[in-house]
């Protein structure tokens, strides 16, 4: 009996963390590098920079995006982008959401939203979408980041995203959430 309950547990905890926003997977991409000056400022209504992500905004709340507002986008970018990452999963970096060829003069996302004409790219859950926070155990970062580019994004697959992210960025800003598991 204490067997079954002990592999019933196990089986519980590998398939929540399998599902979960932060599991053992992500560690396959590589997020954009950050080369250009980190001349954006990127702000939330909901938490501050280091502060800690409201619940609503995580896979145990309603799982939708925050509010998201920033300035300082350089006169000569032709298009946006935001990531939003783990590096602390277990697997590696999580990549919790993609949306890019947002509008240049896009200057905030309201909860939940993605503006018209953007698109999204799958994330390390598959798919395309913005998953939330889900830490497996202690405390993990989200980065939140924009960057601005000289042009529109093209690629087949998150990769080919995140690497014409990479290599298109003229000014970048980050916010950072923390989360813990619990």
């Amino acid at each position: 009996m204490s067997f079954r309950l002990t592999a019933a547990s196990a089986v519980t905890f590998v398939a929540a963390s399998l599902l979960s926003g932060c599991g053992f997977f992500g560690g396959d991409v590589t997020e954009p590098a950050r080369t250009a000056p980190a001349t954006l400022t990127l702000t939330s209504p909901a938490f501050e920079d280091g502060g800690t992500v409201p619940q609503r905004y995580t896979c145990t709340g309603r799982n939708e995006s925050p509010p998201l507002q920033w300035s300082g986008v350089p006169t000569d970018a032709g298009s946006l982008a935001l990531v939003v990452t783990d590096p602390d999963a277990p697997g590696g970096t999580y990549v919790h959401w993609v949306v890019f060829n947002l509008d240049k003069a896009t200057r905030s996302l309201s909860a939940g939203a993605v503006p018209s004409g953007a698109l999204q790219a799958r994330n390390s859950a598959g798919h395309a979408r913005y998953d939330g926070p889900c830490p497996p155990k202690g405390t993990h970062h989200y980065r939140f980041t924009v960057y601005a580019l000289d042009g529109a994004v093209h690629g087949d697959s998150t990769q080919d995203v995140l690497d014409d992210i990479g290599r298109r960025t003229i000014a970048s800003g980050r916010l950072t959430g923390l989360v813990s598991a619990g």
